[in-house]
């Protein structure tokens, strides 16, 4: 890094210049003449760092993030949870900000900061008063070109995710079965289809060596996005990160991983037992269309449809009428929004029923909403309900408060497609979408041979009940 920064006392002085190290690709996003308009200006530097500016004075702040393009489908076999487990070890201090972590140095100037890591990136971000743009800024240059990885640090947050995996997944009914255990029997392909969360073999297994070498490959700036959303120049701004950002290293090439899924040819069936579970579940998971496609927006809506809201036409027949449970689940990417990944995915729905009625039950009547879907056309009401409730549930993700839904956004469609400026075309997709499209596109993509259903067991292990009476049926 530039030695302009190497002392935090230096920020105060810093000069706004020209930007010489960031290379010719600047965009503006033009202003649409509805719907969402977030004016933007995108950039790369030289070392293949891409930067996102949404400049927003509507509220005194600045919202930071940096995504590196790596997360759980990157693990290397052996090394299941290992892109969790940097996450942690990536705020324990940098070399100029030894310990105390990351999180006090923030928490001083005002603000606040977190991570996460999801099926295609980990990311960082954080809020802090506009005044503290620039300190924050250092701090995230300085642990990219020179985090703390020692032994100390490796055990501790080693422990940390352990005792995670117990408190969240291991100690928990039901904590894992939808978003780990469905996707390990619906996937074929290692890199979709093994735990994310991390065996606790491979973890223990870990060396410092295998996070010093997990940092080089993958936390480099040609693998990462910066987004600044909020109050601040933009000029000013994009001189300050080149400043502190421009010649960190851009890092080796990438490996290459296949994450391709074949085609799914028949049904699958499975069956888990859950210790701690009182109840019976039952979860269905479908591959989903190619992301960015026009069935890919028709299958979001259609989860509008059957998942979504009050009139939910799952929750209507087996919740409200039937009986079976007291809510249906549902998703498309359980682990982040329907924006957020950049390979295969599922759409899952799940129920946790009644002991007194056996899972086949559930299931007719789960087939009987989809097979509906899968022969009527839906009407132009239906269409348009599903649409504006997709809007309004969209719309209050953004968040503009913190503008976290905002920059993961922007941050995404820079990672994944080199285009931070479809947010601000998210609506022509599902304005694409007609009745036909969502009926062929339920036909192709909700047909049995696509879907996986796994029945969850509780711990007693005791048998399913038998059929319920015949006019469960109806």
């Amino acid at each position: 890094m530039k030695s302009a920064f190497r002392a935090l006392a230096g920020l105060a002085g810093l000069v706004c210049a020209s930007l010489p190290g960031a290379a010719a690709m600047a965009q503006t996003a033009p202003a649409p003449t509805d719907g969402l308009h977030i004016p933007l200006r995108y950039e790369r530097l030289d070392n293949g760092l891409r930067v996102v500016l949404a400049e927003d004075h509507t509220v005194p702040t600045a919202t930071v993030a940096v995504y590196y393009g790596v997360g759980y489908r990157n693990e290397p076999r052996g090394m299941t949870g290992f892109a969790h487990l940097f996450e942690h070890l990536f705020f324990a201090g940098s070399a100029n900000l030894p310990e105390p972590i990351f999180y006090y140095y923030i928490s001083g100037m005002g603000g606040i900061a977190n991570g996460s890591t999801r099926l295609d990136f980990t990311n960082y971000y954080g809020v802090v008063p506009a005044s503290a743009l620039d300190a924050y800024l250092w701090a995230e240059a300085d642990r990219m070109a020179a985090p703390t990885i020692n032994a100390q640090g490796f055990r501790r947050e080693r422990d940390v995710v352990r005792n995670e995996i117990f408190v969240n997944v291991g100690n928990q009914p039901y904590g894992d079965w939808t978003w780990i255990d469905l996707p390990m029997v619906a996937n074929e392909n290692w890199h979709n289809a093994h735990n994310f969360y991390g065996d606790l073999s491979d973890l223990d297994a870990a060396t410092v060596a295998d996070a010093r070498a997990f940092f080089e490959q993958y936390y480099t700036p040609r693998n990462a996005v910066l987004v600044v959303a909020g109050s601040f120049d933009s000029d000013a701004t994009l001189a300050t990160i080149d400043q502190f950002f421009g010649d960190i290293p851009s890092g080796p090439d990438l490996p290459e991983i296949d994450v391709s899924e074949p085609p799914q040819l028949a049904e699958k069936r499975s069956v888990m037992t859950d210790p701690l579970a009182t109840l019976p579940g039952l979860a269905i998971a479908y591959h989903m269309p190619e992301r960015g496609t026009p069935e890919y927006f028709a299958m979001i809506l259609i989860d509008q449809i059957l998942v979504r809201g009050g009139d939910a036409r799952l929750r209507e027949r087996l919740v409200d009428e039937l009986g079976f449970g007291s809510d249906v689940s549902g998703g498309i990417n359980l682990l982040g929004n329907v924006f957020n990944y950049d390979g295969p995915m599922l759409w899952t729905s799940s129920i946790i029923h009644d002991d007194a009625v056996a899972p086949d039950i559930v299931l007719e009547a789960f087939d009987g909403v989809i097979d509906t879907l899968r022969s009527e056309t839906i009407s132009d009401g239906t269409l348009a309900s599903a649409r504006s409730k997709f809007l309004a549930e969209f719309y209050s993700q953004l968040d503009y408060s913190t503008r976290f839904g905002v920059v993961d956004l922007l941050a995404s469609f820079a990672l994944f497609d080199d285009d931070p400026d479809r947010i601000n075309h998210i609506e022509d997709g599902f304005e694409q979408v007609t009745p036909a499209l969502i009926l062929e596109t339920a036909r192709t993509w909700l047909r049995p041979e696509n879907r996986t259903v796994l029945e969850l067991v509780p711990g007693d292990g005791r048998p399913a009940a038998a059929p319920a009476a015949e006019e469960m049926r109806q």
